[in-house]
């Protein structure tokens, strides 16, 4: 199954929180999952990650399969946001994520479930 990791996940491991560092170990060893992460959340890092870690990034998103955007996924997430974004707040990456595991199937692992209120997303809290 794919095990898709939000941003949010992702940028606690690379700031050295050690619970991420540990979900993200225990989840790899978990051979049920594959890791995987949408365009936007590989966007996010690249975008914001600074010069000097620019080697460390790169070789730690090399771990993660990048699930393209297409039409199908663009137009689904419009869907999405529509629906979703006045009442829980949902943002444009969410919605994109969301739509991107409704159309190859898998799991979101986040710390903001409340991102995903969709009721046919899968949805998990990384850590407690």
């Amino acid at each position: 199954m794919r095990a898709y990791i939000d941003s949010d996940v992702l940028i606690w491991h690379l700031r050295g929180n050690i619970k991420a560092s540990k979900f993200l170990t225990k989840l790899n060893q978990n051979h049920q999952y594959e890791f995987w992460i949408g365009a936007m959340q590989r966007a996010k890092i690249i975008f914001f990650m600074r010069d000097n870690e620019k080697s460390s990034t790169l070789s730690f998103l090399s771990h993660f399969k990048t699930s393209p955007v297409s039409e199908k996924v663009i137009d689904k997430a419009g869907e999405l946001y529509r629906t979703w974004n006045l009442s829980h707040g949902i943002d444009i990456n969410d919605a994109i994520l969301a739509a991107t595991v409704q159309e190859t199937g898998g799991i979101i692992f986040c710390q903001n479930i409340k991102h995903y209120p969709m009721p046919n997303i899968l949805v998990q809290r990384a850590w407690k």
